[in-house]
């Protein structure tokens, strides 16, 4: 993905998440922290690279055929394993690991700096599809 996307909703303009890349049942999205965006710690609060994993799963579910109109998740786990850093790019990559008619499920991994692992997702979604 070489061309320059316009955000897809306000949202992600809002946070400045950026969509890094796309291949049918993956999306990578990316997002540069800010202070605004600390906990009380001095780190990347949970709800905001919650926010992140969730973005980049239900981005991953818009490359599938036939096309989803609609996805709304019902059940989102993340499980963290090092603090999101201030200032640092955070990279959240998605892959549909089932695709229904009416459900599917995603996993996600966000990592920080040198590739190092801030968290691991899934989310199961309510889908709408195109008609086949």
């Amino acid at each position: 993905m070489n061309e320059e996307v316009k955000a897809p909703s306000r949202a992600w303009e809002w946070l400045g998440l950026r969509l890094v890349e796309t291949t049918e049942g993956t999306a990578t999205v990316e997002m540069t922290a800010t202070e605004d965006m600390a906990n009380a710690s001095g780190f990347v609060h949970g709800g905001i690279i919650s926010t992140l994993a969730d973005s980049a799963m239900g981005r991953s579910l818009r490359t599938l055929k036939p096309g989803v109109i609609r996805a709304m998740n019902f059940d989102l786990k993340l499980n963290f394993i090092s603090a999101g850093k201030i200032g640092e790019a955070l990279r959240a990559k998605a892959t549909v690991i089932h695709a229904g008619r009416r459900t599917a499920v995603a996993e996600c991994r966000v990592e920080g700096a040198d590739q190092r692992l801030v968290a691991t997702g899934s989310a199961t979604f309510a889908v709408k599809r195109e008609k086949e």
